[in-house]
């Protein structure tokens, strides 16, 4: 584990959830958008998603727990709101479970439908910094499509206006719609 700040540390602790920590190849890494879907606040208005919020908590107990950080973590650093990167992890492990699948397969099929996949270090610009926060504006603010095309599921078939479903309920009908797994990680365009 590298030294610096806790929020240092645990970003590198999330990092090792979803990719390889050691590969800083900027084309092949995602420490930039990582960072910035660390320090934009998970926010929500469907009832049960603050389910969500409270899985990218849990995060930090498990961490501050596996890093043995018990006595030196500050009660306000435990209590800050879920980041976006938070509940895209949680929520990365649920599918996972659910698929018997892997997170970082997960959260790159997030990637993918956000169509922020190709966002890796090597072409991040200040241009890309703002499509990911109008990304991340209309996957919390559900200005996506009806069908979900925009946000995190994408139905073929959905039986109801996806931008009022939980994210739970989302992921439910996007596992029963389609085997996604078997297609493979998602390719870069």
């Amino acid at each position: 584990m590298s030294e610096g700040t806790l929020d240092d540390r645990y970003l590198e602790w999330i990092y090792g959830q979803i990719g390889a920590v050691r590969n800083r190849n900027p084309a092949k890494s995602y420490w930039r958008l990582t960072k910035q879907l660390f320090t934009v606040p998970f926010y929500w208005f469907v009832p049960n998603d603050d389910n969500r919020a409270l899985d990218g908590c849990e995060l930090r107990f498990e961490f501050i727990d596996e890093m043995g950080l018990q006595e030196m973590v500050d009660p306000a650093w435990m209590a800050m709101e879920c980041s976006v990167l938070e509940m895209l992890v949680g929520l990365a492990r649920r599918a996972a479970f659910e698929s018997y699948s892997e997170t970082g397969t997960w959260f790159r099929i997030f990637m993918r439908n956000l169509e922020l996949y190709g966002y890796t270090d090597a072409v991040w610009s200040t241009a890309i910094e703002r499509e990911v926060n109008n990304t991340l504006e209309r996957v919390m603010h559900r200005t996506y499509r009806a069908n979900g095309v925009g946000g995190l599921f994408p139905l073929r078939l959905p039986g109801r206006d996806q931008r009022k479903v939980e994210l739970w309920y989302q992921l439910s009908a996007y596992l029963l719609e389609g085997d996604y797994i078997d297609h493979g990680p998602p390719r870069d365009s």
